[in-house]
């Protein structure tokens, strides 16, 4: 079991996106470096997505009643625009203006919803689940980032269970696809480290 509470589980995802946007950018020049960082972070975001879809959004529902299910729906909505966008990127060459320009805007949405989740969404759930609940919560979510896509599908609903199990039905084509997809190699991730 995870011994991080929910809150840091999910700090520790966006902080990654940040990371992987920020090797994108300062990789710009070098087609090939882009194009796995890029891959990278649309990894992250979708697993992430759905992975909150899955498990902390039914939470907040669940724990904070009318008020949870109006911050989930917002952030479903938030999600969408975000999958639409990442969706779009994958017919774009990563490094080109036009790339650049959309992968801008995935960030620039991501950012303040992230913000929103760290400082109103969790802070509301966190109490009500309690230290074990949320080291449990957050277990949960890195169990099930697992086992969902790794790509973005903007057409899939997002809200259990029809998310959830279509979800489980497109990861094993995303896992295939990603057997030929660039990554950024261990050298790569170990020079941004430095």
């Amino acid at each position: 079991m995870s011994s991080k509470a929910l809150t840091a589980a999910i700090k520790d995802d966006h902080e990654e996106m940040y990371e992987y946007h920020d090797n994108y950018r300062n990789a710009a020049g070098d087609t090939d470096a882009q194009a796995r960082w890029a891959r990278q972070l649309t990894w992250e975001v979708a697993r992430h997505a759905v992975g909150e879809e899955i498990v902390v959004y039914p939470l907040m529902e669940k724990h904070l009643g009318e008020q949870g299910r109006k911050l989930a729906d917002h952030d479903r909505q938030e999600h969408q625009v975000v999958k639409q966008r990442l969706y779009e990127l994958e017919s774009l060459t990563p490094g080109t203006p036009e790339y650049d320009e959309k992968i801008k805007q995935v960030m620039d949405h991501l950012k303040p919803h992230n913000d929103d989740e760290e400082k109103k969404d969790l802070p509301l759930l966190e109490p009500c689940l309690g230290e074990e609940g949320s080291k449990e919560a957050a277990a949960a979510f890195k169990r099930t980032k697992k086992f969902v896509p790794t790509r973005t599908h903007p057409s899939l609903p997002n809200q259990p269970p029809f998310e959830t199990i279509l979800a489980f039905l497109e990861a094993p084509y995303d896992k295939l696809l990603d057997e030929f997809a660039k990554f950024p190699t261990q050298e790569m991730k170990d020079a941004t480290k430095s």
